[in-house]
């Protein structure tokens, strides 16, 4: 995501999630390209990648999203693909994610980042 190239639709479902809170988006969207590559999240959503895709989740930076949110328990209720399809379908209504609180979140990240070591600052290395 940081590599220039950004997925719109990602950082649309990420400041709603947020709601509209751009710091707090921008630290979710940081730990979560970090998880990506935490215990190997990127090759385990590959192996699931085809159940997502029978439900027309073609967006795969969206799909990790979605599973990375439910692993996170900051939407409870649903599964990822359920989110997935829902984002995929209903763009145009209120979300599930703008019923979230957003200290929700910021305690899961602030938990993450304890236990894991994550680091929200772009440019420099993982520990």
């Amino acid at each position: 995501m940081w590599n220039h190239q950004i997925d719109a639709n990602l950082i649309y479902i990420a400041i709603r999630c947020c709601k509209k809170n751009v710091n707090l988006t921008m630290q979710l969207l940081t730990v979560f390209e970090q998880w990506k590559f935490l215990n190997n999240n990127k090759q385990k959503y590959k192996a699931r990648m085809n159940e997502f895709l029978e439900r027309r989740c073609c967006n795969h930076n969206i799909n990790l999203f979605c599973i990375f949110i439910c692993e996170a328990k900051i939407l409870k209720g649903n599964t990822a693909i359920e989110i997935a399809t829902s984002e995929t379908i209903k763009h145009k209504n209120s979300s599930k994610f703008t019923k979230q609180k957003p200290f929700v979140i910021q305690k899961f990240l602030f938990s993450l980042i304890n236990k894991n070591g994550f680091n929200l600052n772009k440019n420099s290395k993982q520990k």
